[in-house]
C-alpha cells in the first residue's frame, strides 16, 4: 500500500489519468460562477476573450510538482498574482495547445522539447472575461528556464500532492460589485494561490483525483 500511495501523485499517474478523462465539455461548467451562481450572467456570456494555459506537472519521480509563476508587478491585469503560464490565443495559433505551448516559451522559456502534451481540461470561465483551455503537460526534469521580466517576476513549484488535496482548497470571499464573491485560497509556504489558478487547480482535482 505505501508504494501505491508514492505514486499516486507520480507524473506517470498523472499521465495516465489525464489520458482517459474526456474534456470536451459545452455547458460551461466550469469557472468563477460555479462558487458564485448569482453572477453567472455577468460572467458566462457571448464575449468572452479566448485564453490558453499550460497545467506544467514537473516529473520528479514519485512525487510530481506543478510548476507556477508569479506575474509581473508591473501587468496592467493580475499584476503579483500566481499564475499558469498562458495568455490570449492568437490568430496564428494552430490549436489551443499550440497557444499554451507558445505563451509559455515566451514567458519562462520553456521549449516545447521538453513537454509532453497528455490532455486538457474542460475550459474555464473566469470572471474577468476570458473562456481559458487548460492543457495538460508532463515536464522532463532535465528543464532549463529563462524567465521573461516584463511578464513573470518569479517561478516556483508545488508538490502535486499538496495540490490535489482538498483539505488544502480553502473557500474564501470578498465584496465585489457590493456582493460577495467567493474563491479558492491555497497557502503553500511563502505563495498565496487563489482566484482563477486555485479555480483552474480545483478543477484538476475534480476531473482527475477526486
Amino acid at each position: 500500500m505505501a508504494v501505491m500511495s508514492r505514486s499516486l501523485f507520480s507524473a506517470n499517474e498523472f499521465r495516465r489519468r489525464a489520458t482517459r478523462q474526456d474534456p470536451i465539455r459545452h455547458d460551461d461548467d466550469y469557472g468563477d460562477h460555479r462558487l458564485n451562481p448569482d453572477f453567472r450572467e455577468m460572467f458566462v456570456r457571448k464575449q468572452l476573450r479566448d485564453a490558453a494555459v499550460l497545467i506544467p506537472v514537473v516529473d520528479r519521480g514519485s512525487e510530481a510538482t506543478i510548476l507556477l509563476t508569479k506575474r509581473a508587478e508591473a501587468l496592467r491585469n493580475h499584476s503579483g498574482q500566481v499564475a499558469f503560464p498562458g495568455g490570449r490565443i492568437d490568430p496564428q495559433d494552430a490549436s489551443v495547445e499550440d497557444a499554451a505551448l507558445r505563451e509559455t516559451m515566451e514567458e519562462v522559456g520553456l521549449v516545447r522539447d521538453s513537454i509532453d502534451v497528455v490532455g486538457r481540461l474542460p475550459d474555464y470561465v473566469s470572471g474577468s472575461g476570458y473562456r481559458i483551455a487548460p492543457v495538460l503537460g508532463v515536464v522532463r526534469p532535465d528543464f532549463s528556464l529563462i524567465i521573461n521580466p516584463h511578464e513573470v517576476d518569479s517561478v516556483f513549484e508545488v508538490p502535486l500532492r499538496f495540490l490535489m488535496d482538498p483539505a488544502n482548497h480553502t473557500r474564501d470571499s470578498r465584496i465585489w460589485e457590493e456582493r460577495e464573491r467567493f474563491f479558492y485560497r491555497m497557502p503553500y509556504e511563502d505563495w498565496m494561490i487563489w482566484g482563477v489558478t486555485a479555480g483552474i487547480i480545483h478543477a484538476l482535482y475534480e476531473r482527475l483525483y477526486a
